[in-house]
């Protein structure tokens, strides 16, 4: 495949918000654990109020996570013992419960099925065009390939790489290298980053010399510009239309 005079023989897609709808789908397991558990409801007027407090502090959380300042163990703790700790429920329990939500949380949420818009289309073309296709996540390794097999993932994906892996987060450019190693292509030329965070899937890419694709819908909260080296689409389908970017 071609693209900016490149010959691409990977193309490296996120999945969480890029292929799957994360943000769904992660919202409706909210709903339901708050529909399910008895403490939410003495805790949270409304479903929504217990998922808007959540969605906050995970957030802030996985801002941290991402640069590498708070472990995978904080951030899964945290996010559901400060909410719960800020409605009012004692630290100890708060902590308790927190363990029991993580598991009971990412259980509910490999569940959801939602795709974005154009996500089978686009790997259904990707496959025509003869290339490798890899999910490059900083999402956890429990719930991700349960994810990509409930969403009907798993027959356009020929290799995952997860920052649990190696422990080391998008956007540091080792996770890069490591994944060209898996590929068995160390060529930063012949990679392609699709995702739809500019701060870690694409900044990253461009710093590791890979071509980069930034899908930014249009209820993408992200304020950023597009980073230097980078494509900005607004929809999915819009990435075989690139009059750059064919097949061959």
């Amino acid at each position: 495949m071609k693209y900016n005079g490149l010959d691409i023989t990977t193309v490296w897609v996120d999945l969480d918000d890029t292929l799957i709808d994360f943000t769904t789908n992660a919202h409706s397991a909210l709903v339901r654990m708050w529909h399910d558990e008895s403490c939410l409801q003495k805790l949270f007027p409304s479903p929504g109020v217990w998922a808007e407090l959540y969605e906050r502090h995970n957030m802030a959380l996985w801002a941290l996570y991402n640069v590498g300042k708070i472990t995978r163990g904080h951030l899964r703790m945290e996010r559901f013992r400060l909410p719960l700790a800020e409605a009012g429920m004692p630290d100890d329990e708060a902590r308790r419960t927190s363990l029991r939500f993580d598991t009971l949380y990412l259980d509910y949420l490999a569940q959801e099925k939602n795709l974005m818009p154009g996500a089978i289309e686009l790997l259904q073309w990707l496959r025509k065009c003869n290339v490798n296709i890899g999910i490059l996540s900083n999402g956890f390794k429990e719930v991700q390939f349960r994810k990509i097999k409930t969403a009907g993932l798993e027959p356009y994906i020929d290799l995952v790489v997860l920052s649990d892996d190696i422990g080391i987060n998008k956007p540091d450019i080792r996770i890069y290298r490591h994944a060209m190693q898996q590929t068995g292509d160390i060529n930063p030329h012949h990679h392609l980053m699709i995702g739809d965070n500019p701060d870690t899937d694409i900044a990253g890419a461009v710093r590791a010399g890979w071509a980069a694709i930034w899908y930014r819908p249009e209820r993408a909260h992200y304020s950023a510009v597009c980073p230097d080296g980078a494509t900005m689409v607004s929809e999915l389908s819009q990435i075989p239309d690139l009059a750059h970017l064919q097949a061959h």
